[in-house]
């Protein structure tokens, strides 16, 4: 069994105290978007080469110590993962439906969880065509068999959001994933009711005139229809997986203020209550979702969309939950504002922010951009705030689920060995972490600094650490899938030469 370690950063901490503090405990995400092929995968129906670009993509991430990926595995009604429900996605073979000589979600939740990384499947819940005519659709889709379940507005085809079906079927979809693979979180983003097109209005109005539940604002109605949807998926992932996360990135800005007293004066000219009927707030309020990650995409200073402001705004109402920021990494790359020319606007506002205690983490659009290094993105964060590995937080509104510390921790030879932490269901280990420490020093398993490795096995080689000259001690925790750590096992005495 393969060792991931963090060696080059235990060795700086043994010579430097740290320049600034790191967080142990800390989603650090990147969004790896599949539709039109964004980032992965770069060839359709090249099986293998998928593979290889995946592992490569893997290594670069955990390279700057990036913890969770958010794999989108369900672009347009389509699937990166074996379904009896939706085809094949065009996006990985170049042909709706056409046979796929592997599973893609299951390579990467292997290739992940080996590498002590989380695996959050993102699906976006209601589009079905993403610009292109129904002709690309194979010709046994839903759509085709179930045409009534389907809206067409701007030139796109949606799941009719309205319709009771609709949300049976989206749950259905999702419990399929949930219960067939070992994700460790669902994730939907910001497509919820679509974007406004100019001059054109949903065509919902016969939906709710049959289906309006004794509602009469249509807006309302439509929020309602969202709120019945992320409701019924979180309850059924608590009933059947509790420990798997159900959580959203919403557009960056929830409300304007001439509209909401809680909201902040950003001036913005869509908002996920009022254009996208995304009641993000309330699904906080209620627990509806474990945790919202808005895409923050604004620079520094902007006016009305400040993104310190905005970061600001959203930790504030989080409800007691997880709040994690968005970057916008490819907006180096995009955006034509002077901010985003000049340095690394990303690093800026990762700075600015990281010490709001009330912010547990950040995830980033869009993966590429990380693992290309883009104006040395990667490299900045290996070198400062993601130096050192960090645990993805735990649920703050969930009991605590403390497990057991490794036992029987020895090193013979080269080898050190321990017992495997064995306990059912959510209660597994997901993976174990090592502490390395001077013979000398305090043992104090809430230094960041401290961990060497994560490992899926119950055995190392410490050669692979390459530690200099000198007397250690190992401590060995283990994490559950509820991302709670153990105490640390009794220390290992081990002398390098």
């Amino acid at each position: 069994m393969r060792t991931y370690l963090s060696v080059i950063a235990f060795l700086l901490s043994i010579l430097f105290m740290p320049a600034k503090a790191v967080k142990k405990y800390e989603m650090r995400g990147a969004w790896i978007a599949t539709v039109a092929n964004i980032d992965w995968p770069s060839t359709k129906g090249n099986f293998e080469k998928q593979k290889e670009e995946m592992i490569a993509m893997l290594d670069s991430l955990h390279d700057c110590n990036i913890n969770t990926i958010f794999l989108q595995v369900r672009p347009c009604a389509d699937a990166f993962y074996q379904s009896d429900m939706e085809p094949w996605s065009a996006y990985l073979t170049g042909k709706q439906g056409t046979a796929v000589s592997y599973d893609p979600l299951a390579f990467a939740i292997e290739e992940c969880h080996k590498r002590c990384m989380e695996v959050h499947a993102w699906i976006n819940p209601y589009r079905v065509t993403n610009g292109e005519g129904v002709d690309k659709l194979t010709k046994n889709h839903l759509y085709f068999r179930r045409p009534e379940l389907f809206l067409t507005y701007g030139g796109k085809v949606y799941f009719n959001p309205g319709l009771e079906e609709v949300r049976d079927y989206l749950t259905s979809v999702v419990m399929d994933i949930v219960l067939r693979y070992d994700v460790d979180g669902i994730h939907m983003d910001d497509y919820f009711y679509p974007y406004k097109v100019a001059g054109e209005e949903f065509p919902d109005l016969e939906t709710f005139k049959k289906h309006h539940r004794d509602q009469y604002d249509r807006q309302a109605w439509r929020r309602d229809n969202v709120n019945l949807v992320v409701k019924m998926i979180h309850d059924a992932i608590q009933r059947a997986k509790p420990w798997v996360w159900f959580g959203v990135s919403p557009f960056g800005v929830y409300r304007n203020g001439k509209d909401d007293w809680r909201a902040t004066d950003a001036g913005a000219s869509c908002t996920n209550y009022d254009e996208l009927c995304a009641d993000v707030l309330l699904w906080l309020e209620k627990g509806w979702i474990d945790y919202a990650a808005p895409q923050l995409y604004w620079e520094l200073g902007r006016q009305g969309l400040d993104y310190g402001e905005l970061s600001k705004w959203w930790s504030e109402w989080s409800y007691g939950r997880n709040m994690f920021a968005g970057l916008y990494a490819s907006g180096m790359a995009v955006k034509k504002d002077k901010a985003w020319k000049e340095g690394n606007e990303v690093i800026r506002q990762l700075n600015t922010s990281y010490n709001n205690s009330k912010i547990s983490g950040y995830i980033f659009y869009s993966a590429k951009y990380l693992k290309d290094d883009y104006r040395g993105l990667r490299t900045d964060l290996k070198k400062d705030l993601f130096r050192y590995p960090a645990l993805v937080p735990v649920d703050p509104m969930r009991p605590s689920a403390t497990p057991a510390a490794p036992k029987g921790v020895k090193i013979e030879g080269d080898m050190m060995r321990w017992k495997p932490v064995i306990k059912k269901g959510g209660f597994d280990t997901r993976y174990y972490a090592i502490y390395c420490f001077r013979a000398n020093e305090e043992i104090d398993i809430n230094r960041v600094d401290k961990i060497i490795a994560f490992t899926q096995g119950t055995e190392v080689d410490v050669q692979e650490f390459r530690l200099p000259a000198g007397n250690y001690q190992f401590v060995v925790t283990s994490i559950n899938k509820f991302r709670h750590e153990s105490k640390g096992s009794k220390p290992v005495d081990f002398q390098s030469r």
